[in-house]
């Protein structure tokens, strides 16, 4: 089973300039590829007879163009090819026109090493270790936990002013064919991020109320700075400090709930939903204004606050080393009833016309095995939801 291992790094000036460099250079690799493959794309749309511009063919062009030019050399080639496959999965996902471009100032430089034998890690202590990567030589790395596998490729990232690297291990464990638990069903929600159709609750706020006060004293700081000025820069990076303490608070109680979730049950059930789509803006254009665009844009932070998608994958993840199985349904009806098993208990009481002759018409009443915890769209008045400023970072 593969699984990933993610840790800290202290690497030297030297080595930090390094991956500055190598992540320009994916960058703008990135940004050549997508823009070779919107131009060809346009080109066949107009009917021109191109030959097809996918990974094989930047492959090789990118081969020829590191013979030219310095500065492709400065980064490893299968660092560079990984780049360009990446490119090519997003658009075949995705579509060419729909993936994005990579900007200096709004992407965090990354970089993958696809071959796992060309990585050496050690350990040196009970706290530190150090990683052989090409061309960046030995980087000593915080060992919070042990590998425990044999390694598949390594991601370094930059993020909220420091290096992390990403292994991809295979641990060797295999997924469970049964589990004993019982079936459960969890509703999300933005007042509770998690309620389970057997009464737990899990909930938890990701900024305290100091962080939320500065970050948004942050915020009317840079509205008056100059773009492009040092001091804005300092302040996003201030920003970005408190950001991403929240995002990795949130993604802690996902894992930590998803792993509660997949070890006591044996089926977790869940709504079918699009968060993509739901917590899309409601301005409209200008030719169609959206309505109640300032409510729809809250609603949109309290969704994005809780993780509801992140839930979702943490509960996947978790679910391969239990065999729990995740089951998805039609997101309608189900906020009125429990999700787990007979959502719907039917009684047929035959009405009392006379003396209950035949024909008499038959009434289905619906009960359920918890009290109504969402709201209705139906014509029903929400109550306010308390929003962060940092929802959905």
């Amino acid at each position: 089973m593969l699984s990933g291992r993610r840790y800290r790094l202290k690497l030297t000036e030297e080595q930090a300039a390094l991956c500055s460099e190598f992540g320009a250079v994916c960058r703008a690799v990135w940004n050549t590829a997508l823009d070779q493959r919107r131009q060809a794309v346009a080109r066949w749309q107009r009917g021109f007879d191109t030959p097809f511009c996918g990974y094989h063919l930047q492959a090789a062009q990118l081969a020829e163009a590191k013979r030219e030019e310095d500065w492709l050399r400065a980064a490893p080639s299968h660092v560079l090819q990984q780049s360009l496959l990446d490119l090519d999965r997003a658009c075949q996902e995705r579509g060419t026109f729909t993936v994005g471009w990579r900007a200096k100032h709004r992407w965090n430089p990354s970089f993958r090493f696809p071959v796992g034998n060309l990585i050496t890690v050690e350990k040196i202590n009970r706290r530190w270790g150090r990683a052989k990567l090409p061309k960046l030589g030995w980087v000593v790395l915080r060992r919070t936990r042990p590998l425990g596998g044999t390694v598949r490729s390594a991601t370094v990232s930059y993020k909220a002013g420091h290096w992390w690297i990403s292994f991809l291990v295979e641990d060797g464990l295999l997924t469970p064919e049964h589990h004993l638990g019982d079936p459960v069903g969890v509703d999300r929600g933005v007042v509770v991020a998690a309620t389970t159709s057997t009464g737990e609750f899990h909930n938890r706020k990701f900024a305290t109320v100091g962080e939320k006060a500065r970050h948004r004293r942050l915020q009317q700081k840079l509205s008056r700075q100059k773009k492009g000025s040092a001091n804005r820069r300092k302040t996003l990076k201030s920003m970005g400090r408190i950001s991403s303490r929240a995002v990795d608070r949130r993604g802690d109680f996902c894992s930590q709930t998803a792993r509660h979730l997949a070890d006591k049950h044996s089926v977790v059930v869940l709504e079918d939903l699009r968060t993509a789509d739901m917590t899309s803006s409601a301005r409209g254009s200008v030719a169609e204004p959206g309505a109640r665009v300032p409510q729809k844009a809250g609603l949109n932070r309290a969704i994005l606050d809780k993780g509801w998608h992140r839930l979702e994958l943490a509960l996947t993840n978790a679910a391969r080393t239990t065999g729990t199985q995740i089951v998805k349904v039609n997101p309608a009806n189900t906020s009125q009833t429990s999700l787990s098993a007979s959502i719907w208990t039917r009684h047929r009481v035959r009405a009392k016309r006379g003396s209950g002759a035949p024909g008499a018409p038959t009434q289905i009443t619906r009960t359920s095995t918890r009290p109504r915890t969402s709201f209705a769209p139906q014509g029903m008045r929400c109550r306010p939801v308390e929003t962060s400023p940092l929802g959905g970072l």
